[in-house]
């Protein structure tokens, strides 16, 4: 397929400025950071993380109109959500981290296995698989 034409869908979650620390993407979300930029103070300004190859950035809020962190909106926007092979493994391990649980594994009659939790930034995730 060319390049061109195939689709990556890789997200952007705004986090608040000043942000040095996110550990918990690495820690307890197995998350790899490709890269950062970062500010001349040592803060993050953007970091591309990947989770076996879904690629999503952490930018810190800027002035842009209609970017917000969580924090800055009282709640959040969007649930991202992310397929994995054990969602009940994947949920231990953010919650261990610091995630806090919204709802609890469990498996639907559509077919998927989900459960879903904030973590520290305020980013809501809906953690899935089919089975």
């Amino acid at each position: 397929m060319n390049e061109i034409n195939k689709a990556v869908f890789a997200p952007q979650l705004y986090i608040q400025r000043g942000v040095r620390n996110i550990d918990f993407y690495t820690n307890g979300l197995g998350a790899i950071e490709l890269r950062r930029f970062s500010n001349d103070d040592g803060t993050i300004h953007v970091s591309e993380l990947s989770i076996n190859g879904a690629v999503f950035h952490l930018h810190e809020q800027t002035s842009k109109v209609g970017v917000f962190s969580p924090q800055s909106c009282n709640g959040t926007t969007t649930l991202i959500g992310l397929f994995v092979s054990d969602v009940d493994a994947f949920i231990n391990r953010a919650i261990a981290a610091g995630a806090i649980e919204i709802s609890p594994a469990q498996d639907y009659d559509y077919g998927y296995r989900q459960g879903e939790f904030k973590d520290p930034f305020g980013h809501h995730w809906l953690i899935e698989m089919k089975i």
